[in-house]
């Protein structure tokens, strides 16, 4: 039997047949504390059924504790008003409200949460020209458009609540559990059914804001080279495939050229 399955077996028994905060239970030979298991029991039961509003709620509490452990570009910085400049009058998309923010970091990377936050991080401004970086970011609210940003952002939490089973509950993270999740959160890995969907949002995202329709192939083109290079360390995972980023990149050039015949 695997650990979840071991986790909420042992709940049901401490739920069934109470000894008091302090019973024990062996499970594989290791002693655990049946009251701290059974709390942490129901927070993996309830990370199984996390609602929109939950994920909406952790996706803002895990924003909130990135801002804030990460040095943020306001206005007046070069990347903040280039990206102003870039996403002026996109405040919503399918009803959600959007806000973008830069982090001035050296990895090259961009992500969106489920509440609309878009986060682009400088190094990855300093690589991509405006076609190029406005198809990334339409990738990725594509993410959060398909609800796959919904999947990991559960996915991490279940994560997190499966490592601290035998620890406190997680009803209200600390600092240190939130920083699990984000950890979880942004080391998730999309589909290549999810990144193909993603990429078909980026580049019809960039073409209706005014784009070249060639931003997302050559973006990827881009990253698929540094990936190579001796900056690899810096692109994060959802960027090192190199065989499927290639395979994207030319699925987008042909979509870009049949795009430009039919303006022709």
């Amino acid at each position: 039997m695997n650990k979840l399955f071991y986790l909420f077996a042992a709940a049901l028994l401490v739920a069934a047949y109470p000894t008091g905060a302090s019973a024990q239970l062996k499970i594989g030979g290791k002693k655990l504390n049946a009251g701290k298991l059974l709390s942490a029991g129901k927070d993996v039961a309830k990370a199984i059924t996390l609602s929109d509003d939950d994920i909406a709620r952790l996706s803002r509490e895990s924003v909130e504790w990135m801002d804030a452990h990460n040095p943020v570009a306001d206005d007046s910085t070069s990347y903040g008003a280039r990206l102003k400049r870039l996403t002026e009058g996109i405040t919503e998309v399918d009803g959600l409200p959007l806000n973008f923010k830069v982090y001035l970091v050296v990895d090259v990377n961009a992500f969106a949460c489920g509440d609309g936050s878009i986060r682009v991080f400088a190094a990855l401004m300093d690589l991509m020209d405006d076609d190029e970086l406005m198809s990334i970011i339409g990738h990725e609210i594509g993410h959060v458009v398909h609800a796959d940003t919904k999947h990991a952002m559960k996915n991490a939490y279940l994560a997190s609540a499966a490592r601290n089973a035998e620890g406190s509950a997680l009803a209200k993270l600390s600092d240190s559990q939130l920083g699990e999740v984000v950890t979880a959160f942004t080391d998730a890995q999309f589909s290549q059914k999810q990144k193909y969907a993603a990429d078909e949002y980026g580049f019809e995202f960039a073409v209706k804001h005014g784009f070249s329709p060639y931003g997302m192939s050559n973006s990827l083109n881009k990253l698929v080279e540094l990936s190579k290079g001796a900056k690899a360390s810096t692109v994060q995972k959802m960027f090192s495939s190199h065989p499927d980023s290639e395979k994207r990149a030319a699925r987008m050039k042909e979509k870009a050229d049949a795009y430009t015949a039919a303006q022709q």
